[in-house]
């Protein structure tokens, strides 16, 4: 369950930008609620599609060029050192295919992430001396890599590093260190991914007479995909990257890119951030997770279609594999919890297992995280190491409760989102119990938000409205899909749609019908119905079927019209506090605690509907909030501990069975019940 966040508008502010740029209400308030207000940054949004700022602007650019050309001049062998994931694979062709093109003797190197890992390593570094190398340049890494870059010094070779990293200490002893994060750069955009400094780089090798509109033209495409898929804003400079390459992908004519949306199923289909998103970067992506990204690199640099179709569909049984595998990493990690309930009682969730494919762990994370709404970390262990994948919800910093448990691992790095971590495998348990000491330390753990920018009286909805909001696109980072709140809608029916593995909501409100989609829920796991009333969480896309055009409303989260989600989750955790062995106050114990009507109440609802199939959150609302949550909780724990009912609750079903009892039961003799009426008192 999340937390719903409906943004602040200042309908003021609103009107005069609607006014003054003449621009649909829809997107003067989208503009507003996303502080898109300054005369420049409107018109940067809105209607930029070439200026980009000088890459001069950004420090040791001009000697980065320098080391380049010298090495150009000389014949001397250059070898790009790139990234396995999709920015660093654009970012590689981008900078091979433009050193090639001006006749560099260039060659390309990607690490394996299974067996090299991250970044630059010193094996690489003899493997290319051996080569002849003279000249690395690296793109989308390198910032952390000062050992590596004095020993390539030391064969003889030079450094040119391009990142877009954090610094985590001194600089690099590199010939050229551009990274726009470094303390002394005075670039004014910082959001930059790897491919966009890459770009930048060649922008300054043009030299004075740089035609960036040409390089966009040139380049868009593999802009566009390594922007999208490092997940950096997409604003400002990045955001004309996506425009541009978004319409050159629209008629691909790299070969690599059009075998690519070819195999992903998108060729006749509007092509936007987020299809390029959950389409063709997860195909990159994926063979850098399974293998060697040099397949992803000669798709994109390569001019035979045959070629490119062949790399575009092994790159997509690359990706089936994925899914996979991190389908049964999954179906594990639900085994787990079903067995431990305990597991997601944490602040932090630590999740482990043997073995775990460790270019998967990090999406496993991600569906975790978004199951429980808690900060969630899956280690893969393999014998007496372990390496950890994390990510969390906005408003705590993952890194920050990584470094505090510094002493425990022997790598680790990330930002407040995500992070990665290496440890022993004897070190786990203490570092589960030292990071969730940590999130305990900072206060109370901030709940996962759904952010909604604006209610929608469905009245109002229209083609037109969703056209007009096309002006905000692309979505992404710093600029996501607009999400509308429908609220109050009563429920007039529910169908099945493909075979039961998605349905449609019809829904009503004040004499107006809406028709809904909700993707990967079947009637049998939708927990309301006809005639309940509820909330839903939507995005808006315009549906152009035979030539009629309507609009598609697609639920991204829905909820009872009379919970009160934030109570819900307060209500959660205090039961949760109290699993974890926690002091509550004494009417914190006598809010969890229940009383013989309390008992009654849920038991003759389990028994009369035979059970019950759905998350315990709705038990809330399907009581008529009679029961607050953590005492619902309560009470399902003592009566599955007296084997009243079985639960069987995992981390996408739930199953609670009332069991056939002869006799009577005292329900006070419940372990559960026996702890807080001691502590209540």
């Amino acid at each position: 369950m999340k937390l719903w966040s409906v943004a602040e508008l200042d309908k003021a502010q609103a009107g005069e930008i609607q006014t003054k740029y003449d621009l649909p209400p829809i997107v003067a308030m989208l503009l507003q609620i996303r502080h898109i207000t300054s005369h420049r940054d409107i018109e940067s949004f809105l209607y930029n599609e070439s200026e980009i700022d000088s890459p001069f602007e950004i420090k040791d650019m001009d000697k980065a060029v320098s080391r380049i050309k010298l090495a150009l001049d000389r014949g001397e062998l250059i070898c790009i050192y790139g990234d396995y994931d999709a920015d660093g694979v654009t970012s590689t062709a981008l900078l091979y295919s433009y050193l090639e093109e001006i006749g560099a003797n260039v060659f390309f190197y990607i690490p394996s992430r299974e067996t090299e890992g991250y970044g630059m390593n010193k094996n690489a570094v003899a493997a290319l001396h051996e080569k002849g190398v003279q000249l690395i340049i690296t793109v989308d890494n390198g910032i952390s890599a000062g050992e590596e870059i004095d020993f390539a010094s030391s064969l003889g070779i030079d450094t040119v590093v391009t990142d877009h990293h954090q610094p985590l200490g001194e600089l690099p002893n590199a010939v050229a260190v551009v990274d726009m994060h470094r303390p002394d750069c005075p670039s004014r955009y910082k959001q930059l991914s790897g491919v966009g400094v890459a770009f930048k780089l060649i922008m300054a090798l043009e030299g004075k007479y740089c035609d960036t509109d040409m390089l966009l033209d040139n380049y868009a495409d593999l802009l566009s995909i390594g922007t999208i898929g490092d997940i950096v804003e997409l604003r400002d400079e990045n955001r004309v990257f996506v425009k541009r390459g978004l319409a050159s992908m629209e008629n691909a004519d790299r070969a690599g890119v059009a075998a690519l949306i070819e195999v992903s199923g998108v060729r006749d289909r509007e092509l936007t951030a987020g299809k390029v998103s959950f389409t063709l970067v997860p195909r990159i992506n994926a063979v850098g997770r399974l293998g060697v990204s040099g397949k992803s690199v000669n798709l994109l640099i390569t001019d035979d279609y045959d070629e490119a179709m062949e790399i575009a569909r092994a790159m997509s049984d690359d990706n089936a594999e994925r899914r996979q595998i991190e389908a049964d990493i999954l179906t594990s990690i639900d085994a787990e919890i079903r067995r431990d309930p305990s597991l997601v009682t944490d602040r932090v969730l630590v999740i482990d297992g043997e073995q775990w494919h460790q270019g998967v762990i990090g999406i496993v994370a991600s569906r975790v995280k978004e199951i429980y709404g808690k900060p969630t970390i899956i280690i893969s262990r393999d014998g007496d190491k372990a390496k950890g994948s994390g990510r969390s919800v906005e408003g705590f910093a993952l890194c920050d409760a990584v470094a505090a448990c510094s002493d425990l691992l022997t790598h680790y790095g990330g930002h407040p989102m995500a992070v990665g971590l290496s440890l022993g495998s004897e070190n786990i348990e203490l570092f589960r119990r030292r990071i969730n000491e940590y999130a305990a330390s900072i206060g109370e753990m901030p709940p996962d938000t759904l952010k909604i920018d604006c209610r929608l009286n469905p009245a109002n909805l229209s083609v037109d409205i969703v056209e007009d909001l096309k002006l905000m696109q692309p979505y992404g980072a710093g600029n996501p899909t607009p999400v509308f709140g429908f609220y109050n809608m009563t429920i007039a029916n529910i169908v099945p749609l493909s075979n039961n593995k998605h349905i449609k909501l019809v829904l009503s409100r004040g004499g107006t019908t809406l028709s809904a989609l909700m993707f990967s829920t079947s009637t049998e796991q939708f927990p309301y119905e006809v005639g309940e009333v509820v909330d839903l969480a939507a995005t808006l896309e315009i549906n152009d079927y035979q030539g009629a055009r309507s609009v598609s409303v697609y639920v991204r989260d829905i909820k009872a019209h009379d919970d009160d989600t934030g109570e819900i989750l307060r209500s959660q955790r205090l039961f949760e506090s109290f699993c974890r062995g926690e002091r509550l106050s004494r009417d914190e114990y006598r809010e969890l605690y229940p009383t013989r009507d309390d008992f009654a109440l849920l038991y003759r609802f389990l028994k009369q509907r035979g059970g019950y199939t759905f998350p315990a959150e709705t038990l809330v609302q399907k009581l008529n909030g009679r029961l607050p949550m953590g005492k619902i909780r309560v009470i399902l724990e003592a009566m599955n501990e007296l084997s009243l009912i079985s639960i069987d609750e995992g981390m996408r079903t739930n199953r609670i069975s009332v069991n056939r009892v002869s006799g009577k039961v005292s329900l006070e003799s419940a372990k559960i019940i026996k702890e807080l009426s001691e502590a209540k008192v």
